[in-house]
């Protein structure tokens, strides 16, 4: 009787540990970033094979609900419950990681629906926005600022696991309420593109977005001289990059860090980290995929970046360590900013540091004041921020983050 070992082999060396992950998820309601605490996912998902059609059932349940809180005339409820759908359905497609899935279409059309529906009934205009790029098209979803004037406008790029649909949340936008507009995207290998293969690569991102640049500059409701980059995790390595290698850029703020090597995402942390960034590359060797990964990381181009940059992040965020993050921080010309969260880690919601706000909304502060000109930055501001003293982002600036250059 003959063995074929190769029908044993699996695609990645932590392929094995899926044992540990389907036992983290059933236990911890996560499948990543444990350290958080709060579950992602409902107590009846034991394994992490039962997260999209359970997030599907839970999907549907509200997408009905949505409908009839239409039917019944209650637009700004429905709004927010075909919000909440489409929460639901985009972690659902989200953890299946493979091509021409008929599972993950289902869901991901089902989500698409939901926001047609938001786009149709939300009171502060939203619109889809398609551009071309080498014959391939990506996707983006514009949500307008109040009044007809030339308006400042913020390209903001999701992080891996979080597409177009995550944010701005209809109904509260930081940036419309800051006169903002705002551009969410779908860069290669997040979203739609994922359907459409377009695959992400080390440096393609920043080439296939630069038409979201193109479209806001020609449109005469935004001022093209007023054009930042916002991002969130692996959104602030691309939008970065983005912000180093387009002139047009005039301020760029990023948030929970993913500025450094990619050692920590890939290799310390969930086994799901690079399962699904391989799919999101298009890639089935590990080998092949380690070496592009190992030139993912913001050394070279943060010294391209020539306009005001901020950066924030977690004092102890697992997918990328202060070191490291402080290394790219020290390359960038002036003018810049470093907001360390203290004892944060890969999540900057709701936490006390910042009253409760998200991150979000304070990089949305920043931005207004330097692309509207009510601030304008100087020299490198290094802040530390804690949770308990009730100065937050506001609080004087440090000479470094090392014991005993901070005070304790």
């Amino acid at each position: 009787m003959s063995t074929d070992r190769q029908t044993l082999s699996l695609e990645r060396h932590r392929d094995g540990q899926q044992w540990i992950l389907d036992y983290l998820v059933q236990v911890t309601g996560r499948e990543q970033n444990f350290e958080l605490g709060g579950r992602r996912f409902p107590p009846e998902i034991k394994n992490y094979a039962m997260i999209p059609r359970v997030m599907f059932r839970h999907g549907r349940r509200k997408e009905d609900l949505a409908q009839r809180a239409e039917a019944a005339g209650h637009t700004e409820s429905a709004v927010q419950i075909y919000y909440e759908a489409v929460e639901d359905y985009r972690l659902g497609q989200h953890a299946i990681y493979e091509d021409d899935n008929p599972e993950k279409i289902y869901i991901y059309q089902r989500m698409e629906a939901c926001y047609d529906r938001i786009i149709e009934l939300s009171p502060a205009p939203i619109q889809r926005v398609e551009i071309t790029w080498e014959g391939n098209r990506l996707s983006g979803l514009l949500h307008l600022a109040p009044g007809d004037e030339p308006a400042p406008a913020v390209v903001y790029c999701p992080g891996m696991d979080r597409t177009k649909e995550s944010f701005p949340r209809p109904g509260a936008n930081p940036y419309y309420e800051r006169g903002m507009h705002i551009l969410a995207i779908d860069g290669p290998g997040q979203g739609a593109s994922n359907l459409r293969k377009i695959r992400v690569t080390a440096d393609n991102y920043e080439q296939a977005t630069a038409g979201f640049l193109d479209h806001l500059a020609g449109r005469p409701d935004v001022d093209a001289e007023r054009i930042g980059v916002s991002g969130g995790s692996m959104g602030s390595f691309w939008g970065s990059r983005l912000a180093a290698f387009d002139s047009r850029v005039s301020a760029v703020a990023t948030a929970v860090a993913c500025y450094g090597t990619k050692r920590a995402i890939f290799e310390q942390s969930s086994p799901r980290f690079k399962q699904i960034f391989m799919y999101m590359a298009g890639i089935h060797d590990e080998d092949e995929f380690d070496e592009i990964a190992a030139g993912m990381d913001l050394t070279e181009a943060a010294s391209e970046l020539h306009c005001p940059v901020l950066m924030v992040m977690g004092e102890y965020d697992p997918l990328c360590p202060l070191d490291e993050a402080y290394a790219v921080y020290e390359r960038i010309p002036d003018p810049k900013e470093i907001w360390v969260v203290e004892d944060a880690f890969h999540s900057l919601r709701g936490l006390p540091h910042f009253g409760g706000l998200d991150v979000d909304t304070l990089l949305a502060d920043w931005l207004r004041d330097v692309l509207c000109g009510l601030r304008t930055p100087s020299g490198s501001r290094q802040v530390v921020i804690k949770a308990n003293d009730g100065e937050g982002p506001y609080a004087s600036t440090v000479d470094g983050y090392w014991l005993p250059q901070r005070s304790c």
